[in-house]
């Protein structure tokens, strides 16, 4: 968001507030433009929806930088959440099922979501009955790291679910 500083300002009057945040009052904008040279510093219009607006005398370089070290703190804290898929058909073998599961697990302690897909082909979509069983047995199987985030759901040829790590208690 960029504010407007000193001649930047187009408003007749403001409502002023000086650098340690007392208020000063309304008046008029070559008051408070005084003001601030005065102290040699700028008249940054920090509210200009106000009636009438707030200006505040301030270091305006020092508050830019300021702001941008407070978002590159706010961004390095912040974690991307990916989303991991696994598929498999309906005819998939009991190892096999162990080996996705694991992978699975692994996902969700790593704090990513995981989408697994059941794809039916050719005869396999009359049985989608199968694939919802496989789906509600891998949650099951994951469910002490992970749960169910969106309900199995057909689509097209293929049934999706969704599975979010599980809140740790603080």
């Amino acid at each position: 968001m960029e504010h407007q500083i000193n001649e930047e300002i187009r408003e007749k009057e403001v409502r002023l507030i000086d650098s340690e945040g007392q208020q000063l009052g309304i008046m008029s904008l070559q008051k408070a433009l005084e003001a601030a040279e005065e102290k040699g510093l700028d008249l940054v219009n920090i509210s200009p929806k106000a009636n009438p607006p707030v200006c505040k005398i301030m270091d305006y370089g020092k508050f830019r930088f300021e702001q941008a070290k407070k978002e590159k703190e706010a961004k390095k804290n912040q974690r991307i959440v990916e989303v991991k898929e696994i598929r498999f058909s309906p005819k998939i073998d009991v190892h096999d099922f162990e080996v996705k599961a694991r992978n699975a697990t692994k996902f969700l302690t790593g704090g990513d979501k995981v989408k697994v897909t059941v794809r039916f082909r050719g005869r396999e979509m009359a049985h989608t009955q199968i694939g919802m069983d496989l789906l509600k047995k891998f949650a099951e199987t994951c469910k002490e790291v992970g749960n169910v985030e969106k309900e199995p759901k057909l689509e097209g040829r293929q049934m999706i679910m969704f599975l979010a790590p599980v809140k740790k208690k603080p």
